[in-house]
């Protein structure tokens, strides 16, 4: 039997296989040139990236300075309480809400411990204790510690003495006025707008800036933003610290480049006003200061570009003027230089 099709129907069943055709053309192009980006074995699977990607350091003064008493008062004893751990419980149990901290809660968290309670107890339902454990560690975790100082005794005999402490120190160095503000994440318009990541310290020019941790120079030199500045890592490259608007004609003293290694204490640079300008040793900056910062590093690509991790360091600043380096100026070569010498372990001991 045989079927009469009408010339319009002839005609659109052909148009209509000429889209099926070119329909499945078109997924069989689309499947060979996509596939090898979006489907792949279990060899071919790329390892995922798992480092912290976002800090907010938040921790009082206050509560800095209950822990690290607390830290240094049972040191040596059966139950050292660190620091570190301390903050980050209290981070997880407010919430790293440390507006309404009070010592009461630091103590009573050490009376706990003290009474026979671990950590590991007490942490056990605290969802985030881990994490902050590990942010504080990146930020506070080699601020503690055992050092060597040098002083000297009647006769002028150089003492080694072996402590126990804050092993960091202010970047400006004792005897010299400053002052600052809470300035994290303000307004900068120079070149493109952005936040403010670091913190300012208005002084004199000239005044002496002093390396915060031990690490080692890995910069120094001109930037237009920073003008004359410095970058030491520390030892555990987990923290990046960048000096910035150093003096014109003078930034840095001798011993300051690239991969030298910086005790902490030891004087690096002076205060100044240079910057915000594309032509070295220019003073653009209205008034003179140093800009510091905090950068923390958990895997080599947040070092540079749009991932980098800036901590706010007002209360950091508050804490380090404990500890502020005593200098002297050597009048022969017009440097200052520290007045007590400090050894730990990552540099050498005594």
């Amino acid at each position: 039997m045989f079927v009469i099709f009408s010339k319009k129907t002839l005609i659109a069943t052909a148009i209509i296989c000429i889209f099926a055709v070119a329909a499945v053309s078109l997924a069989v192009s689309l499947y060979v040139y996509i596939s090898p980006l979006s489907v792949s074995t279990e060899s071919e699977a790329q390892p995922q990236q798992d480092f912290i990607k976002w800090v907010d350091f938040n921790i009082s003064y206050e509560a800095m300075c209950d822990a690290l008493e607390a830290d240094i008062s049972s040191y040596g004893s059966d139950n050292h309480h660190s620091w570190i751990d301390l903050l980050s419980y209290l981070a997880a149990k407010n919430g790293n809400n440390f507006s309404h901290y009070k010592k009461k809660d630091l103590t009573a968290l050490t009376n706990k411990l003290n009474d026979g309670e671990t950590m590991d107890s007490l942490t056990e339902k605290l969802k985030y204790y881990e994490y902050y454990q590990q942010t504080l560690s990146a930020v506070l975790g080699e601020y503690v510690g055992e050092y060597s100082v040098q002083t000297f005794d009647d006769s002028g005999a150089a003492i080694w003495e072996k402590r126990y402490g804050l092993k960091v120190f202010s970047p400006i160095a004792k005897g010299f006025s400053f002052n600052h503000y809470k300035d994290f994440a303000n307004a900068r318009t120079y070149g493109y707008s952005r936040k403010h990541t670091g913190h300012d310290l208005f002084g004199s020019i000239g005044t002496p800036v002093t390396a915060i941790e031990s690490g080692t120079v890995e910069c120094a030199g001109w930037n237009q933003y920073g003008g004359w500045r410095i970058g030491i890592r520390s030892f555990d490259k987990k923290r990046y610290y960048y000096y910035a608007h150093l003096r014109k004609d003078h930034p840095y003293t001798p011993s300051v480049e690239e991969g030298a290694v910086i005790k902490a204490g030891d004087v690096i640079g002076y205060l100044g006003m240079t910057g915000y300008s594309s032509k070295e040793n220019v003073n653009n900056i209205n008034v003179p200061h140093l800009h510091m910062g905090v950068q923390l590093i958990f895997d080599e690509s947040q070092k540079d570009g749009p991932t980098e991790i800036w901590v706010d360091c007002y209360n950091l600043v508050r804490l380090l003027q404990k500890n502020r380096c005593e200098v002297y100026k050597n009048e022969e070569t017009g440097e200052y230089v520290r007045k007590y010498d400090f050894y730990e372990s990552s540099v050498g001991g005594i």
